[in-house]
């Protein structure tokens, strides 16, 4: 049996009769932490205990503290020993608060352990009581070590307990300035419910660090007003849907997926573009406008009820997890090839046999052409429509070069357009084999031209002169100015 008793939130006013009884009736009794002011009633009333202080001194985070305070009341409990009942008093209430508690209900329900709780109040009474705030107003209790992995609701008040130092108040703040203004005032309650220590100080976010922390202190933060709240993802969503709706902007309740198909392409280009200026405020934006695309189209299906944006969230959510088993199942792979492999496997096997005829189906009509050639390049060499060496591609473009030459000494016009597509694609294939992007090598290529082109241009006007006035010995010396810079 373990028994997990709550030693109330500060000195014996707050322990319970049950509590009171249950210490000194424990044949083993652990405390997790002796730095509570109840625990000198213990030592008063002569109930022997072991604290569980040395684990924090030697564990290397909280989280490894918090499983070597579970093994050891679990291990205690097996019958290892004479002593097979065991008791861990904890501040405030067992159930609130206290993640060693959590893992120990957790590991002792799989083992078949019997848990008995024998509870005190927690440190919630007298903090809210130190704040006057009435718990009616919505409030939201989370743990400042867990706000790496919890985003707050900004618009219900967040108390943070057990921010045990200024480490962790660093830390928190940190966290939260990522969510609510810097100069927002928070409230820091020290001790609650202790009498003569007792402290509530109000300060900007940005100061939480510089204050005094213990092992007794909570921080409050109070919700925000709308109007100063960061926009999310949620307000996206509302805003399009109010667009859209009953007395919105006539442009867009004209849209349809059709309609919108081009702008798709352009946002992604501009976002592109932003990339390969490295202006990252730019793409910040561009990635908005692509965002709302996505939004946008899932309104539209949304009003009919066909799917919503969490479906479309949901279905890239599920899918990143099933196709990434090394990531979140026990599946070891050895690099970056193997990852490919085991997706294209998984996603076969989610579309079942049979669900392409061709090994080219699945390649967009609508990529750009140099793209488009790249995946169909790809798709087919892993049926092995390959050459066998790199020497035989070069070959393959210097037969195709001699082809188009032919074509245009013909004059033929269709013939010409046949010979270099059939030109381009070997291109194509050389970048394959040289794990170069053919589309991204134009792209970059047309920026260079671009650059050194409005170069030409500058120079030109600098020495007032129009570039069709120009001979193209000095157009190319220009250019040869350009290339140098």
């Amino acid at each position: 049996m373990i028994t997990l008793i709550g030693l109330g939130p500060a000195d014996a006013g707050g322990l319970s009769v049950a509590a009171r009884d249950a210490l000194r009736a424990a044949p083993l009794l652990f405390v997790r932490t002796a730095r509570h002011p109840a625990v000198a009633n213990l030592d008063a009333a002569g109930i022997p205990y072991e604290s569980l202080d040395y684990l924090y001194e030697s564990g290397e985070s909280f989280d490894a503290v918090y499983d070597s305070i579970t093994e050891r009341i679990l291990e205690s409990a097996r019958g290892n020993n004479e002593v097979s009942d065991v008791a861990l008093a904890v501040p405030g209430h067992p159930l609130v608060g206290e993640e060693s508690v959590r893992r120990i209900l957790l590991r002792a329900r799989e083992e078949g352990i019997p848990v008995r709780i024998v509870g005190s109040a927690c440190f919630l009474e007298p903090t809210l009581a130190a704040l006057r705030l009435p718990l009616g107003d919505g409030l939201v209790l989370l743990d400042a070590l867990e706000l790496d992995r919890y985003a707050p609701r900004v618009d219900l008040g967040l108390l943070l307990y057990q921010v045990y130092d200024r480490e962790t108040a660093s830390a928190a703040k940190l966290a939260l300035m990522s969510h609510y203004p810097d100069d927002w005032e928070v409230t820091v309650v020290r001790h609650a419910g202790v009498p003569n220590e007792e402290s509530v100080d109000i300060l900007p976010l940005h100061r939480l660090d510089r204050t005094a922390a213990d092992h007794l202190t909570s921080v409050y933060v109070p919700p925000l007003p709308r109007e100063k709240r960061k926009k999310g993802f949620d307000d996206l969503v509302h805003v399009m849907a109010r667009l859209r709706g009953e007395g919105g902007c006539p442009w867009d309740r004209e849209q349809d997926h059709f309609t919108l198909r081009k702008y798709m392409i352009e946002e992604c280009y501009e976002a592109l573009e932003a990339i390969d200026e490295g202006d990252m405020d730019g793409l910040c934006e561009e990635l908005g406008d692509v965002l709302l695309q996505v939004v946008f189209h899932a309104q539209l299906e949304a009003e009919v009820g066909t799917f919503d944006i969490d479906d479309v969230t949901e279905v890239i959510v599920d899918k990143l997890i099933r196709r990434h088993p090394h990531v979140f199942g026990d599946l070891a792979v050895a690099d970056s090839a193997e990852v490919l492999r085991n997706w294209e496997q998984i996603k076969k096997s989610e579309k079942g046999e049979g669900w392409r005829e061709s090994v080219l189906d699945g390649v967009p009509a609508g990529l750009p052409a140099l793209m488009r050639a790249m995946e169909i390049s790809r798709k087919a060499v892993k049926v092995g429509f390959e050459w066998e060496r790199f020497e035989d591609v070069v070959a393959k473009m210097e037969e195709e070069t001699r082809e188009l030459e032919a074509a245009i000494a013909s004059g033929d016009r269709e013939e010409i357009a046949s010979e270099l597509g059939d030109l381009l694609f070997t291109l194509v294939n050389i970048a394959r084999w040289q794990k170069v992007d053919p589309e991204e090598s134009l792209r970059q290529m047309l920026r260079r031209f671009t650059d050194r082109f409005q170069y030409i241009e500058r120079r030109a006007r600098e020495q007032c002169r129009a570039l069709t006035d120009m001979s193209l010995a000095e157009l190319d010396a220009l250019w040869n100015e350009a290339k140098a810079r």
